[in-house]
């Protein structure tokens, strides 16, 4: 049962940035025993708000209050002495360190002034279990997938048995299976009289897990109300500010019938003696709990991982390519998952990030064409609604306009095939709109789009048809009209599903 005094709160607080205003007059509160969402588009403030609870950044006005008293200041090694921990959408471990290592890093028990790695082992495995990672404790977290990183991550802000725990995107990059263990995990916390910040494009983990709403609409506090009686969709109107409408655009069939993906027995990393074909003009979707084998094989057919098939044709090409350059030469474009570290250079401009595929083509003689550069990022920046100033950094941009970046950059390179790994991850609902139209709309240009997604829902609403993964390898293929979340998670599960014919 949720305690009235709120551990962690906020009144009137205010913050800009070179005279922009990003929050203003926002208040909330953090109360033990209680589940509160954090819902807003991406640049509603949600992060900055974040990062001021955290001691991350200082209030330009307004109060911070621990216990009901008010901080005259507060720093990030003060927040967690005082037990306010928080996972980043953005992961902060160390790849070269064990899991133990980063399960309790800044706080290792000490022996003699040394390091207490016994001690270390015994209290990182409690939090481990908790989290439902059964690798080795002396496992490199560079070695894991994306899934289980961020439960390593989970499990270090548990390791200091926070008395607020603020969760940012938590189930962006975890499996169905993960995801459930996080839940109960929560759940749990509450009752143990923890006060968690929920913050989470998916809706139907906020109707399910929270108790409390606070909505961000361009840095004002535009509800701060329980969620008892409110639905899915008033949670969209609060955040959007009109009804949610289609989130999904119509599906119209626009296979051509000549194929541009056509591999069989093909293998790549985890992936193995997987068959896989796609039309010009189809969305063809792969599915499966996350770290199956289903980016490898992507990546094996970008050219990125070494790759062997009995037969292979790509863009009309012999396959597998040997490099990304020889596949990016046939029409093929990648999109990661990993925005940050893989799809754009942050401190790069926005302009910069934009050209930098083409920059071969823009050039004149070995000479920069600066007049078509600038053409070409204000037609992208315009075709994509990238608003602003295209000579900031591009880490200055929401997660979801970096997003749109990380997709648009391929555009002037007219791929036939586009490759993309989960595009809508950790991206607000208008912006996730966007994305799903400019998907459907590649396929009517007669361009094929191959989708890995952890969102169920995208492959159902937006596939032509759906593969899914399951221990390396392809275990079902689920064709249009017969795509339901049962189908998908059962395959993926390993529940027996009939293959459809495409």
């Amino acid at each position: 049962m949720a305690g009235s005094t709120a551990f962690l709160a906020a009144k009137g607080l205010s913050k800009g940035f070179f005279g922009n205003p990003v929050l203003k007059d926002v208040s909330i509160s953090l109360v033990p025993g209680r589940v509160h969402a954090l819902l807003g588009e991406n640049g509603a403030g949600k992060s900055t708000l974040i990062n001021l609870l955290s001691g991350s950044l200082a209030p330009d006005g307004g109060e911070i209050l621990m216990d009901g008293q008010p901080l005259s200041r507060l720093n990030p090694a003060g927040a967690r002495n005082a037990g306010i921990a928080v996972v980043q959408q953005e992961l902060s471990l160390a790849p070269d360190l064990s899991i133990a290592e980063n399960i309790g890093l800044g706080a290792y028990p000490r022996r003699l002034g040394f390091v207490d790695y016994p001690e270390l082992a015994r209290r990182t495995a409690e939090v481990r279990d908790l989290v439902g990672l059964d690798e080795p404790l002396a496992t490199p977290v560079g070695t894991l997938a994306l899934g289980r990183r961020q439960m390593v991550e989970i499990a270090k802000a548990l390791f200091r048995k926070p008395r607020v725990l603020i969760l940012d995107e938590p189930t962006s990059s975890l499996s169905a299976h993960e995801a459930g263990i996080l839940s109960a995990l929560v759940l749990r916390l509450k009752q143990e009289g923890v006060a968690v910040l929920y913050i989470s494009h998916r809706l139907n983990e906020v109707m399910a897990l929270c108790d409390y709403v606070t909505v961000l609409k361009d840095g004002v506090c535009t509800a701060d109300q329980p969620l008892a009686g409110v639905d899915a969709e008033g949670l969209v109107r609060l955040m959007v500010g009109r009804d949610a409408g289609d989130l999904f655009p119509k599906w119209e069939p626009n296979a051509a019938g000549d194929l541009l993906v056509d591999v069989q027995g093909f293998s790549s990393g985890m992936a193995r003696d997987v068959s896989f074909t796609a039309r010009r003009g189809e969305v063809v979707g792969i599915g499966g709990l996350v770290g199956q084998g289903q980016e490898d094989f992507v990546l094996g057919l970008y050219g990125a991982l070494a790759a062997q098939a009995a037969s292979a044709t790509i863009c009309g090409q012999k396959a597998p390519f040997s490099s990304v350059g020889a596949a990016t030469r046939a029409g093929l474009a990648y999109v990661p998952a990993d925005r940050k570290h893989e799809g754009l250079i942050l401190p790069h401009s926005i302009a910069s990030n934009l050209i930098l595929p083409s920059l071969g083509r823009l050039n004149r003689a070995g000479m920069r064409d600066r007049s078509a550069e600038r053409n070409l990022v204000s037609d992208l920046a315009r075709r994509l609604t990238i608003k602003g100033d295209t000579a900031r950094p591009v880490q200055a941009l929401s997660g979801g306009n970096q997003q749109k970046v990380a997709l648009a950059k391929w555009l002037p390179l007219a791929p036939s095939v586009l490759l993309l790994n989960d595009p809508t991850r950790g991206v607000d609902i208008d912006t996730k709109r966007e994305i799903y139209l400019m998907l459907r709309s590649f396929a009517a240009e007669g361009k094929t789009v191959v989708l890995i997604s952890s969102d169920t829902p995208e492959l159902v609403h937006l596939c032509d048809r759906v593969t899914v993964f399951r221990e390396g390898r392809a275990v079902a293929t689920i064709a249009r009209g017969h795509i339901t979340e049962e189908a998908i998670v059962g395959a993926a599960m390993g529940v027996e599903v009939r293959e459809q014919a495409a």
